[in-house]
C-alpha cells in the first residue's frame, strides 16, 4: 500500500478500538489504520465476556485497574448514551457466605470506597433478601449502580465513529511479521502491507507475540484461561440481577456468579481452567505450536506449582455439572442442575511473569515509537476509554501527536 499511517493499531478489540478514538479525538489530523485478523471487531475477548460495566469494587486504590476503571465507568456510560447503546443499572451485591470471608469483604468495601464506587453500602441478610430475595449470605455489598451492556455493540459504534473520522479499518488482516527501517514500522498482514510511523499493540490474546515480532521482549507470557458459562433456563426465576462471590485473593479471578444480560436472561459462570489454546473456546481445542511455547516458559511451570490444587479443581468443575451447581449454590442455595442450560465461553489471556506470579496490573509498556498493552484483563471493557486516553497521553509525549 501506498500510504503511511501515522499509527498502526494491532488488534481491533475494545481496547484498541478506544485507543483509536482517543488518538483521533487528541488529533483529528493523524492517519490511523486498525489491524484486525477477525473479519469483524471485537471478536475474542470483547464479545466474550458477561457485559458488565464494572463499578470499581476489587482494585486496589491507586493502581491503574481502579483508576482507569472509575472513570472509564463515567466513560462509558456517557458514550453509550450518545451512541444509542443500551445499558442497564441492574445492581450487584457481593456476598460473604460465611464468617471466614467477613475480613475479605471489609477490605473490599474499603476498596471501593477508596476507589469512589457510588452508592455501594454494606448491607446484612435482611436488606439482601430485599433485593435478591434467594441469595443467601451473613453479609454482602450492594453496588446499585454497577451495569450491563453488550460491549460487542459498543465496539460496533466505536469502529463506526472511527470510520467516520476517516481511520482505516483492515479486517482479515493478521499480522505475519513486523520489520522496522526508514523510521518506519512495515507489517506485513494477510491482505497486505501497511506502514506506519508508529505501532501500537492492543493484540490481546496475541500481545507478547506482536511485542516480540517488533523487537521489543515484553518480559511476561500470555496464559489462555477459558471460563465456561451455563444459561439459567427462563423459568429458574432465582436471580434479579448481578450476584458474586468474595472472590479468592490468591487467584485473580472473581469466582463463579450470576450476571443478567442486556438481550435478556441469565446466566452462571465462568470457571477459569487453563486453555490448551489461545483461542481455545472449548475443550477440545488445542494448538500444538501454541502448547509448547508455553510449556517452554519457565513461569508457566512455577504457576502450575503454585496452583495445582486450584487449576485441578476448577478442572473437575468444568466437567462436573454437580460440581458446578455446589459452587453456585453457596450464593443461591435453591439453584438445581435442571434450572442450567448450555452455554458460552470465553477465554482471558492473563500475562505471567517468569517467577509465576499473575500481573495483576494493567501492563502498558512504551518503546521506541512503541506502545504494548500487554495485560489488559477485567476490568479493560469497563476501563477500555480511559485507557484510551492514558494512551493517547502516551502517545502525545513519545510519538508527538
Amino acid at each position: 500500500m501506498s500510504k503511511t499511517y501515522d499509527v498502526a493499531v494491532v488488534g481491533a478489540g475494545i481496547v484498541g478500538l478506544a485507543s483509536a478514538l482517543a488518538l483521533t479525538e487528541q488529533n483529528r489530523r493523524a492517519s490511523v489504520a486498525l489491524l484486525e485478523k477477525e473479519s469483524e471487531v471485537g471478536s475474542h475477548q470483547t464479545g466474550h465476556n458477561s457485559g458488565v460495566i464494572h463499578a470499581g469494587i476489587y482494585y486496589k486504590p491507586g493502581s491503574h485497574k481502579a483508576v482507569l476503571c472509575t472513570e472509564g465507568v463515567r466513560l462509558m456510560k456517557a458514550f453509550c448514551d450518545e451512541n444509542g447503546v443500551p445499558y442497564q443499572c441492574c445492581g450487584k451485591v457481593v456476598l460473604a457466605t460465611d464468617a471466614t470471608e467477613l475480613a475479605r469483604l471489609e477490605e473490599l468495601h474499603r476498596r471501593g470506597v477508596a476507589n469512589g464506587v457510588p452508592g455501594l453500602e454494606a448491607i446484612g441478610p435482611e436488606r439482601l433478601k430485599e433485593i435478591e430475595p434467594h441469595a443467601r449470605g451473613v453479609r454482602a455489598l450492594h453496588s446499585p449502580f454497577t451495569a450491563i451492556v453488550d460491549f460487542k455493540r459498543v465496539a460496533g459504534a466505536m469502529a463506526a465513529k472511527l470510520t467516520g473520522r476517516g481511520a482505516d479499518l483492515h479486517t482479515g488482516a493478521r499480522v505475519r511479521s513486523i520489520r522496522r527501517s526508514g523510521g518506519l514500522f512495515h507489517l506485513e498482514t494477510d491482505r497486505s502491507a501497511v506502514a506506519a510511523r508508529h505501532l501500537l499493540n492492543c493484540a490481546g490474546l496475541h500481545a507478547d507475540r506482536v511485542a516480540r515480532m517488533a523487537g521489543t521482549d515484553p518480559g511476561v507470557a500470555i496464559i489462555p484461561f477459558r471460563g465456561e458459562y451455563y444459561s439459567l433456563k427462563p423459568e429458574c426465576g432465582l436471580v434479579r440481577g448481578l450476584i458474586y462471590p468474595v472472590p479468592d485473593p490468591a487467584f485473580p479471578f472473581l469466582g463463579v456468579h450470576f450476571t443478567r444480560l442486556i438481550e435478556g436472561g441469565y446466566e452462571a459462570g465462568p470457571n477459569a481452567v487453563l486453555a490448551f489454546a489461545r483461542e481455545g473456546y472449548r475443550k477440545r481445542d488445542v494448538n500444538l505450536p501454541e502448547l509448547l511455547r508455553m510449556a517452554a516458559f519457565r513461569g508457566f511451570w512455577v504457576m502450575g506449582w503454585r496452583y495445582w490444587r486450584i487449576g485441578l479443581y476448577e478442572y473437575y468443575r468444568s466437567f462436573s455439572r454437580g460440581a458446578f451447581v455446589r459452587a453456585l449454590a453457596r450464593l443461591v442455595p435453591d439453584i438445581r442442575t435442571s434450572d442450567l442450560g448450555p452455554g458460552g465461553s470465553g477465554v482471558r489471556a492473563q500475562s505471567v511473569n517468569p517467577d509465576g506470579s499473575f500481573v495483576d496490573d494493567f501492563r502498558i509498556v512504551e518503546g521506541a515509537g512503541m506502545i504494548h498493552v500487554l495485560n489488559a484483563p477485567s476490568p479493560a471493557a469497563t476501563a477500555s476509554l480511559a485507557i484510551g486516553n492514558h494512551i493517547a497521553l502516551l502517545a502525545a509525549r513519545h510519538f508527538g501527536l
